[in-house]
């Protein structure tokens, strides 16, 4: 079993930044892929970053503003937003493909007003 706990959403203005951080129980090394994915009130959970063995991918909306980082040693992802806008605003979800199963973290709210 792997747990994710996500922390350093909150309230911000457009324009500003946040850092937000997943923590995992078990070694990150180890797993195939970790991602940041978000779900607006109403809305599908969509893909905002990912990371893995390939390299890193970003939803469109993210491309030039957002950057998924690994630290192995820590065994945290990060999830710089810079430049946010309020349709940024959601709930952010952390997840984990590893050898035993997918696993979500319980998510972190980013509120960007305007």
């Amino acid at each position: 079993q792997v747990q994710l706990v996500e922390s350093g959403g909150g309230l911000v203005q457009a324009g500003g930044s946040l850092r937000l951080s997943c923590a995992a129980s078990g070694s990150i090394r180890s797993f195939g892929a970790m991602g940041w994915y978000r779900q607006a009130p109403g809305e599908q959970r969509d893909l905002v970053a990912l990371s893995s063995n390939g390299g890193t991918n970003y939803a469109d909306s993210a491309k030039g503003r957002f950057t998924i980082s690994r630290d192995n040693a820590k065994n945290t992802v990060h999830l710089q937003m810079n430049s946010l806008k309020p349709e940024d605003t959601a709930v952010y979800y952390c997840r984990a493909v590893t050898p035993f199963g997918n696993y979500w973290g319980q998510g972190t709210q980013v509120t960007v007003s305007s």
